[in-house]
């Protein structure tokens, strides 16, 4: 029979900084599989890579109909008019970690992942990462390593099962499923594959691109509020243990809710890419882009890529170049002896539900010129490095984007500063944060990767 979940062994791993493989011992391995994995990604052009663009369909498409595409995309809010390239990928993937309890100790086992993108190969990456065509072998490659955990765990072993949004700035109504499960077997390790305490992940997420976006989502969705904080008096453990806000979901939902329902102002279409006004094909012959004429976060680039160690090992396709550096930001502050969160409800154009919560600031490049107050008073403590509780430089989803990396950062302020917040932002606890990602498609992917870096002590 299998086991349940040891509740009570969660908030110790989140605080146990050291497991059965030692912190340096991690970066050795991972500095190790970096030095031996071959790695080559060419720019090239679009017929190079196997793809086309489809008259009939305004899209750039995988010759095999599958993996995922890109289309243009038409927002109208008025007079107003806003178009970019978004990608199309309706299918549902896994991110799953595997935790185990070893040693006493509760362990994930992660692992060392080269995504396309990634601006320095490896990544920790959850213990699978795959979209439903990987794990269905429709590209041709093998199943990935543990799969049968996740299609077969009973259900009182599970511990997270979200469905959760991906950057809805670049995809359209994109998902993927957030699981974690618990086994009692025996699990090796492998060559890419290590076990890792909670600690130790919120550790080794204060190095810059170290923890990719998909082990950050995933470790987001934990349900804290229903595991006993009382082990440790800190602002943050009282905010799970006694964040209890009553009167704050209904508050939210309200305002969201309106949103939904009376925002009808705003039109947005699928186009054909090609005819995107501001957006046009630069080539040199020997490699092709996809620009915008103006200031942009992205540009389309394509890709011939060889990477060792993945299911499929060579391949070509699209991606999503980053052009700059976004900023995301949270301020926090300690009320009453507990941390609180301030969060903005904001749409963006490829939300599955038009509007999420995310964090009070996001800021892409190339942003815009004038600055709430909100946005100054954070800038400005960003500047004077101060109350910084973490200021980190971590990649995007590396398997569509190419070198994308933003800046994290959480800053604690003075509790009287933003006493009542503008309409659409609140002061949440981490137990009010914890209730809502248990619900598909209400916290963002910004928000939930600042969460993700929170430590217990």
């Amino acid at each position: 029979m299998k086991k349940n979940f040891p509740k009570d062994l969660f908030v110790k791993s989140w605080a146990t900084d050291d497991g059965i493989n030692k912190t340096p011992d991690i970066l050795d391995w991972i500095s190790g599989l970096n030095d031996k994995i071959f790695v080559d990604i060419q720019k090239t052009t679009l017929d190079a890579v196997g793809w086309f663009y489809s008259r009939d369909e305004g899209q750039i498409v995988n010759a095999t109909g599958s993996f995922f595409s890109i289309s243009g995309f038409r927002q109208t809010k008025g007079s107003q008019v806003f178009e970019q390239p978004i990608i199309l990928q309706n299918e549902i993937g896994y991110l799953g970690i595997i935790c185990k309890v070893i040693d006493g100790s509760l362990h994930f086992l992660m692992q060392a992942k080269i995504e396309p993108g990634n601006v320095n190969k490896i990544q920790i990456s959850p213990t699978i990462q795959a979209t439903k065509s990987n794990f269905t072998q429709r590209h041709g490659g093998a199943k990935p390593a543990f799969l049968e955990y996740f299609l077969d765990s009973p259900p009182q072993n599970i511990v997270v099962d979200q469905i959760q949004s991906e950057q809805s700035s670049r995809f359209l109504k994109k998902r993927n499923r957030n699981i974690i499960v618990f086994t009692d077997e025996n699990v090796e390790e492998g060559i890419y594959h290590k076990w890792m305490t909670l600690g130790q992940l919120k550790a080794l997420m204060k190095i810059d691109n170290l923890v990719n976006m998909d082990t950050r989502t995933v470790l987001s969705c934990i349900p804290a509020y229903k595991y006993d904080f009382g082990l440790f008096d800190t602002p943050f453990a009282r905010s799970v243990s006694q964040g209890e806000q009553p009167d704050i979901l209904p508050s939210i939902f309200n305002y969201v809710n309106n949103h939904k329902m009376f925002g009808d102002n705003v039109k947005s279409s699928l186009v054909p890419l090609y005819s995107l006004k501001d957006w046009e094909t630069v080539t040199d012959g020997k490699t092709e882009e996809f620009v915008c004429k103006n200031e942009f976060p992205f540009k389309i680039i394509f890709c011939d890529i060889s990477i060792e160690g993945r299911e499929v090992r060579r391949w070509g396709q699209p991606l999503l170049q980053a052009r700059g550096m976004a900023v995301f930001g949270i301020f926090v502050r300690v009320s009453d002896g507990i941390m609180e969160f301030l969060i903005h409800a904001k749409e963006e154009i490829g939300c599955f539900d038009k509007i999420e919560l995310g964090p009070a600031i996001r800021m892409e490049a190339f942003g815009k010129q004038e600055l709430t107050f909100i946005e100054e008073l954070f800038f400005k403590r960003c500047n004077e490095k101060s109350g910084i509780l973490h200021d980190v430089v971590l990649s995007e989803e590396g398997g569509r984007f190419y070198h994308e990396q933003n800046r994290n950062v959480v800053i604690e302020i003075e509790p009287e500063i933003i006493d009542e917040p503008p309409p659409g932002y609140w002061w949440c606890t981490y137990r009010t944060l914890s209730q809502l990602v248990q619900f598909n498609n209400i916290l963002n992917i910004q928000l939930r990767n600042l969460l993700s870096l929170m430590e217990v002590i």
